[in-house]
């Protein structure tokens, strides 16, 4: 899945550049450990409470959309 691999980039990412370790992130966050390590490794079964909840740790937050939305055109508009 894409997007759940640019969010588990995201997250790795931002961890890093905090000086954070994966436990360091997960006791800050309130996350377990297996958690985050399955997270950054992209497992696309994740639950998107916590993923939010890890994203929340650099004010971001995962939304619904639609997965192609520039060549989305509105029904009435057609």
């Amino acid at each position: 899945m894409i997007y759940l691999n640019k969010i588990a980039q995201f997250i790795k990412t931002k961890r890093k550049e905090a000086g954070l370790t994966q436990e360091e992130f997960a006791m800050r966050s309130g996350l377990g450990l297996r958690f985050v390590r399955e997270l950054e490794q992209g497992k696309e079964t994740v639950r998107m409470d916590k993923v939010n909840t890890a994203l929340a740790m650099f004010d971001m937050e995962a939304v619904p959309g639609r997965k192609d939305s520039k060549n989305w055109k509105c029904p009435s508009n057609r």
